[in-house]
């Protein structure tokens, strides 16, 4: 079994690149939903098992896990979607 990572850096680093392999293998769904203004509905399913990923290898004890998470997905897939042409931007 993997160690709980406690370290915030490092968990972030782990919700960065779980965020990027999500985004890495949904292209296609990313740019729909960034076109569509409706990413976050068409990847829910995808985001909430990275998240639950995420929760089984990070302490709960750690201060703004959620948090961590979160930032992960605006830093990695929302910022690096800005080149899509969108009504959002």
């Amino acid at each position: 079994m993997a160690r709980m990572v406690e370290n915030p850096d490092l968990a972030f680093r782990l919700a960065r690149a779980i965020v990027s392999d999500i985004a890495l293998y949904n292209q296609d769904k990313v740019s729909e939903g960034i076109k569509s203004d409706s990413i976050f509905e068409l990847m829910n399913e995808e985001l909430e098992e990275g998240r639950e990923h995420f929760f089984t290898r990070v302490s709960p004890e750690m201060k703004n896990r959620d948090q961590l998470y979160e930032r992960a997905i605006v830093d990695v897939m929302i910022k690096q979607a800005g080149k899509i042409e969108s009504q959002i931007w």
